[in-house]
């Protein structure tokens, strides 16, 4: 069983910065990495996903050009700048081990996820 473990997360002023830390202790089989998170009375949503397959980058339309996923020695990093107040949510990594057939942004399917950070954007 993968336990995943994130870190990072806080309170952050409007056009500041935040790094998420998502810990992925012996994964090795995966189809999709990412980012997702949940606003209070909304659905969760993807913001930024690795796809395996051809190793493709994805970012939701509200995180292009702001936000950076990176993974390195079995640690998937979420890079946000110039946060904006609707950006607040709870952050969640998740990791996919099967092929979905949907986009990697779309938060179905993924078996394993992290126990969420929150990040509240405000002055």
């Amino acid at each position: 069983q993968l336990q995943l473990v994130q870190s990072g997360g806080g309170l952050v002023q409007p056009g500041g910065s935040l790094k998420l830390s998502c810990e992925t202790p012996g994964l090795t089989d995966w189809t999709a990495i990412g980012w997702f998170r949940q606003a209070p009375g909304k659905e969760r949503e993807g913001v930024s996903c690795i796809a395996r397959r051809g190793s493709s980058t994805n970012y939701a339309p509200s995180a292009k050009g702001r936000f950076t996923i990176s993974r390195d020695s079995g640690v998937l990093y979420l890079q946000m700048d110039n946060l904006e107040p609707e950006d607040t949510a709870v952050y969640f990594c998740g990791v996919a081990t099967v092929n979905r057939n949907r986009p990697c942004l779309v938060p179905i399917g993924y078996k394993y996820w992290g126990q969420g950070a929150q990040v509240t954007v405000s002055s």
